[in-house]
C-alpha cells in the first residue's frame, strides 16, 4: 500500500497560523507546496524559510481558493494522493494513514475527509457556531470543505476546481466526482484544526454571505444546495417581506409572521440547549441561524443582482 503523499497549502495574510499549518504538514508529507494568494504580511518568505515550495500566485486574475489548489495541483504532476489544507488549519498527525487506509481499502473513493474542529470554540459564540457547522454526516456522498485528502488522477479527471468560483467551489467539485462515478467519503476521524478566529459579528455576516452566494451558484451549476435556498428565502427575505406588507392591511399579519419566528426560535433553543449549551449561549445560537437567513438571503440576492448584470462577483473575505 502507497503510504506516501504531498500536500497543497494554499492562504492569504495568514501569519502565525499559516507556520503552523505549514510546519504540521512538512511532518508527515512527501512534499508541501504553498499557494499564496497575494499575502501583504510577508507569509510568502515565511514559507520559503521553512524549506516548502512556493507559488506566488499572479494579481493580475482574481484570486480564489480554487485556483490556489489548482496550481498546487499543477505543481505536483507525479503524485497520487493529495492533502489539501487551507491556511489556517493544522493536519492532524494520525489523519493521514486514517485517510489513505479508507481510500486504499474503497476503490471507488475519489476523495475523503474527516472532522475539522475549531481552535477556540468557546472564545466566542461565532466560533461555536462555527464549530456546529463542520458536524458533517458521515458517508459516502457527503461535501467536503476545503481540507481533504484527494485521488490526484481523480481530480485531475474532472477538471479540478472551478476558477471562475468564489465560493463553494468545494461542494462543485464533490458534485463533478459524484457524477463521474466517484464516492465523496466523511469519515468519523479528526482531520484538522481549524483557528477562525471569529470574534464578531461583522466577519461572521460576511462569511454567511458567502455562504448565501454559493447556494445561489451550486442551484445554478447542479441544482443543488435547494434546502439552503429554500430556508434563507423564507426566513431571510419572504417572511420579512410579508411583515412591512402587513403594514398596509392590519397587525393581524405582523404578529402571525412574529408567531413564526418565535416558534422557529424556541425549537431551535432547544436544540441548542439538548447540544449542552446554557439557556443564555442557547439563545445567542438561535438568534445567530436565524441571523444567517438574513445574510444568506441577501447574499444569493447579490449573486442574481450580479448575474444579471453580467458582472463577476468580487471575493468575499471574511477575516
Amino acid at each position: 500500500m502507497n503510504s506516501s503523499f504531498d500536500a497543497v497549502v494554499i492562504g492569504r495574510n495568514e501569519g502565525a497560523r499559516l507556520l503552523r499549518a505549514l510546519a504540521a504538514a512538512q511532518t508527515v508529507a512527501r512534499q508541501v507546496v504553498y499557494v499564496d494568494s497575494g499575502s501583504s504580511d510577508g507569509s510568502a518568505d515565511a514559507a520559503r524559510g521553512l524549506g516548502v515550495t512556493v507559488i506566488e500566485l499572479d494579481p493580475a486574475r482574481p484570486f480564489t481558493a480554487a485556483r490556489g489548489r489548482n496550481a498546487g495541483l499543477a505543481a505536483l504532476p507525479d503524485a497520487e494522493f493529495l492533502q489539501f489544507i487551507d491556511g489556517d488549519c493544522v493536519l492532524e498527525p494520525g489523519w493521514p494513514a486514517r485517510a489513505l487506509a479508507h481510500l486504499h481499502e474503497h476503490p471507488r473513493a475519489g476523495l475523503v475527509f474527516g472532522r475539522q474542529y475549531e481552535a477556540a470554540p468557546d472564545a466566542s459564540i461565532y466560533n461555536w457556531m462555527t464549530d456546529w457547522e463542520w458536524n458533517k454526516p458521515l458517508g459516502p456522498d457527503t461535501f467536503c470543505a476545503g481540507c481533504l485528502m484527494v485521488r490526484a488522477d481523480a481530480l485531475r479527471g474532472v477538471g479540478g476546481y472551478n476558477e471562475t468560483l468564489i465560493a463553494g467551489e468545494d461542494d462543485d467539485m464533490c458534485h463533478r466526482m459524484q457524477a463521474a462515478g466517484w464516492q465523496t467519503w466523511c469519515i468519523d476521524a479528526p482531520m484538522t484544526e481549524h483557528d477562525a478566529r471569529l470574534l464578531s459579528l461583522a466577519p461572521w455576516w460576511r462569511r454567511s454571505l458567502r455562504a448565501g452566494h454559493s447556494y445561489a451558484e451550486l442551484g445554478v451549476l447542479h441544482g443543488a444546495a435547494a434546502g439552503q435556498r429554500r430556508r434563507a428565502m423564507l426566513w431571510g427575505a419572504v417572511l420579512p417581506l410579508v411583515a412591512m406588507g402587513g403594514l398596509l392591511v392590519g397587525w393581524s399579519v405582523m404578529i402571525a409572521v412574529a408567531a413564526l419566528y418565535v416558534i422557529s426560535l424556541l425549537r431551535q433553543w432547544w436544540r441548542f440547549r439538548a447540544r449542552g449549551l446554557n439557556a443564555r449561549r442557547a439563545a445567542q445560537a438561535a438568534g445567530l441561524l436565524m441571523l444567517g437567513k438574513v445574510a444568506e438571503a441577501v447574499g444569493m440576492t447579490d449573486y442574481w443582482r450580479a448575474r444579471v448584470a453580467g458582472r463577476r462577483r468580487d471575493l468575499i473575505e471574511y477575516k
